[in-house]
């Protein structure tokens, strides 16, 4: 028989079923290998969701959309040239019932060529294209909130259309973003008939092209030749760019939450096989008597480590493929896609690879140092103190461990990322190290109390064999995790609650008539005659340079410059908007209002390293518009009133057509008796609860607050299995203390206030550093990866670190309860 086969025969003996022992061995390598199955799966699946509905999705191969015009004779030509197109207009509206109930829509005006991929399907079972011209097909939810059946009539704009159908799939609806209100199409010369479209409404022409060549090389030859008309380009291989940008920043948590929960249980793997072996010294010093090896010993164990690791790797897999559907429905708002049950052999066997590395080289000094006892510790017991396995554990676990950050890098979308998490973590650490082996040093030196039970605690801090620098680390992370957990959440929380001001206007109104402004407002305050209105003029543009540089030349929008892609509201005011405060330059006089100038938000004059004087260019209306930078603003964005990136001089933009957008702030509850008394004198005009639209921003940024939450949990249960880990390898040390305390007249309660006075210092001396280190972390989360304002509650913040100090003081006191257990006759005869 071989020396494998030995080893195994005598490994499977002893090896429990139910994993006694080694059940922290199991749950940490299924809560690391389970989030990192989960994260690449769920990854790959949005990525091959994207790619495979992408021209469903997006509604053809490549997507040209402007705003307020349509395309011209040239631009319609080079796209007839691509391929087969079909052109569709959207804007905002109002749908009015016969019996005079309203509701905000997103009007979708569509030709005889729609959809040119995928089937717009009715409730009835029908598959339909363009409605007739005096027919509409509605969404289910505005059928519901307007109480209405096909066969029901519904004014928009001027005209009046027959509901011919109920919507049940849009096959390009998850592309099209964020919309307020449900859709209603008509057809091309549906729309004409409503009279909305005039000079200055504000509208977004849509051109799919069912591509007869490569579509990246069809955009790219457009965008080339007409780089000033303000287009905005879409590929099917980008169809959702915001739900793209959603999932790298979601992959970049959770890349981050993977390897924190994979470092982490490392060092929990690490802690829990010593415990396992320190128990079984017994068995491997009979072993040793007769006759077997250090390698023999090595080998049996490390067979039993293996066994339980792929039975802890095999759990965590079928989690990480279970959690992927969850996770979808999760973050369903923010996703065009939804991912279901799949599995993807990459990411699995990756996560499954990590998880054998990091247990193979957090059990390799464990196992060196289990082959090294000897026969004598039968009679030497828990009094052979022998180190580790020296330079040769070391060795071993470095050869399994040093793969772990190289295969990271290798296959991270964002090396650089990944590099400096690693980085910081490895230096997180050896900071809790270093103050572990600082707290037994000035123990050791610190003057001995004179009430026992302290000075037995302070003892312990530094005696010989004591587990202060683990039990430090350990203590350190779980509480690093709960302050981390605790000002993410709190940030997003307050991300929401700024959302919502104090005060915020009941209703806005688009496209409101220049001339009829007055009107407009008579109408308002005839119904609630305290109401404050306030208007100002709106349209829409697109960035194309700024000082020196064309953005159709940027290989990458640079970090934070979020303006840059696609179009913008911009306006003109002769007067500082309310809301904002200049923080550079000057806002211009009124002899000066007459030139091109324009005063830009302060964080995008930061992200494009703009300077007062620069020239700003936008494209509108298909016309470039240049004006210099006279001031830089700080934006008040949370007062939800008019706030513009870009606000201009009124000689920059006023010969530009134009409708008003206003903003009515009265009580809510008067919203429909104004909304009602507006829509028959302002058909074209469309009126928009903000209680609503606050509704759906919130109800997207709570999905994506409790995915956030639920992914940093994974660490902090990986925290808290790393605290029982190190509570369990002092179990031996312990017993032995608490063994002679008894014997020489020491009570159970003293044993324990004996351990839970040590807990209390070491909680006590690592709560700022983890608070430290906890709210970096969550800082460079909240502003770094998910762009949200820093916002934390410090109040919970400290209740959070309280909590978590009280919850590790009670898991280390809880899990000292078995030593309390053990008879001191037995326990000597041990020794």
């Amino acid at each position: 028989m071989s020396d494998w086969a030995l080893a195994w025969r005598l490994s499977r003996r002893e090896l429990s079923a139910r994993f006694r022992g080694l059940r922290l061995l199991l749950l940490c390598l299924f809560l690391g290998v389970g989030a990192l199955a989960a994260i690449g799966s769920l990854a790959q699946a949005i990525d091959r969701e994207l790619a495979a509905r992408g021209r469903v999705l997006l509604g053809g191969d490549v997507e040209f959309a402007v705003s307020q015009r349509l395309a011209d004779p040239p631009e319609l030509a080079a796209m007839r040239a691509a391929g087969r197109i079909s052109e569709t207009v959207r804007m905002q509206s109002m749908a009015v019932t016969a019996a005079g109930a309203t509701a905000p829509v997103q009007l979708k005006a569509v030709d005889r060529a729609y959809p040119l991929y995928g089937r717009l399907t009715l409730a009835d079972g029908r598959t339909a294209g363009a409605p007739p011209d005096d027919m509409v097909w509605i969404g289910r939810a505005l059928a519901e909130r307007l109480a209405v059946a096909p066969g029901a009539t519904l004014r928009l704009g001027t005209a009046t259309f027959r509901i011919g159908g109920i919507i049940a799939d849009e096959p390009d609806r998850l592309g099209e973003g964020f919309t307020l209100g449900p859709v209603a199409i008509v057809s091309r010369a549906g729309l004409d008939r409503t009279g909305l479209i005039q000079p200055g409404s504000l509208y977004a022409t849509r051109y799919r092209i069912a591509a007869t060549g490569n579509p990246a090389a069809i955009a790219e030859r457009f965008e080339r030749r007409f780089d000033t008309a303000g287009w905005e380009t879409k590929t099917r291989d980008r169809a959702s760019p915001g739900a793209s940008r959603f999932v790298t920043r979601m992959g970049d948590f959770l890349t981050l939450v993977g390897l924190a929960a994979l470092v982490i249980a490392g060092i929990g793997i690490g802690n829990g096989v010593t415990s396992y072996l320190e128990a079984r010294r017994d068995t491997i010093a009979t072993l040793k008597i007769l006759g077997a090896t250090s390698g023999m010993v090595a080998r049996i164990y490390l067979l039993q480590l293996l066994a339980v690791s792929m039975v802890g790797i095999g759990l965590g897999l079928i989690a990480g493929i279970a959690a992927v559907p969850l996770a979808g429905m999760a973050i369903s708002g923010v996703l065009p896609v939804a991912p279901g049950l799949t599995i993807q052999p990459a990411p699995l066997a990756l996560a499954a690879g990590y998880g054998l590395l990091i247990a193979l080289a957090f059990c390799a000094r464990p196992l060196v140092a289990a082959g090294r006892v000897p026969a004598a510790a039968l009679l030497r017991g828990a009094l052979d103190q022998r180190s580790g396995g020296g330079w040769r554990g070391i060795a071993w676990g470095l050869a399994a461990g040093v793969p772990v950050p190289v295969l990271a890098l290798m296959t991270s979308a964002r090396p650089g990322f990944t590099a400096a998490f690693l980085v910081a973590t490895a230096g997180a650490l050896a900071v809790l190290v270093a103050i572990g082996a600082a707290i037994r040093a000035a123990a050791a030196r610190a003057p001995r109390p004179r009430r026992p039970l302290a000075r037995l605690a302070l003892s312990a801090l530094h005696r010989p064999g004591s587990r202060t620098v683990s039990l430090v680390v350990a203590l350190g992370l779980g509480l690093t995790l709960f302050v981390l957990l605790a000002t993410i959440r709190t940030s997003i929380d307050g991300n929401i609650r700024a959302s919502v001001p104090e005060r915020a206007p009941a209703l806005f109104a688009l496209d409101v008539p220049p001339e009829r402004e007055a009107a407009f407002r008579r109408t308002v305050t005839a119904i609630v005659p305290g109401a404050t209105i306030a208007t100002v003029p709106l349209m829409r543009g697109t960035i194309t340079g700024y000082g020196t540089t064309r953005v159709a030349d940027l290989a990458t929008i640079p970090e934070g410059a979020w303006a840059l892609r696609g179009e913008r509201g911009l306006t003109f005011s002769a007067t500082l908007p309310e809301g904002s405060t200049l923080s550079a330059g000057r806002w211009w006089s009124a002899r000066e209002a007459g030139e091109s100038l324009v005063s830009v938000d302060e964080r995008l004059a930061t992200a494009l390293d703009l300077k007062i004087g620069d020239p700003l260019t936008v494209s509108v209306l298909g016309m470039e518009r240049t004006a210099r930078i006279a001031s830089f603003r700080r934006i008040a964005w949370e007062t939800l009133g008019f706030n513009f990136v870009m606000v201009f001089s009124p000689g920059a933009l006023r010969d530009v057509p134009h409708n008003l957008a206003a903003t009515i702030d009265m009580p809510a509850a008067a919203a429909p008796r104004v909304t009602a008394a507006l829509l028959p004198r302002f058909p074209s005009t469309s009126v928009i609860e903000v209680g609503s639209v606050l509704a759906q921003v919130q109800d997207v940024v709570r999905q994506m607050a409790t995915a956030i939450t639920a992914a940093a949990s994974v660490a902090v249960l990986s925290g808290i299995a790393v605290l029982l880990g190190a509570i369990a390898a002092a179990r031996a040390a312990r017993s032995y203390d608490a063994v002679l305390l008894k014997v020489l007249g020491a009570t159970r309660r003293q044993v324990l206030a004996t351990q839970a006075i040590e807990y209390a210092l070491l909680v006590s001396a690592v709560g700022i550093v983890a608070t430290i280190i906890g709210v970096g972390g969550g800082w460079f989360v909240v502003t770094q990866i998910f762009a949200f304002d820093w916002l934390p509650d410090w109040g919970v913040v400290a209740a959070t670190l309280a909590l978590g100090a009280g919850v590790t003081m009670a898991i280390g006191v809880a899990g000292s309860l078995p030593v309390l257990r053990a008879r001191p006759a037995a326990a000597l005869r041990r020794m």
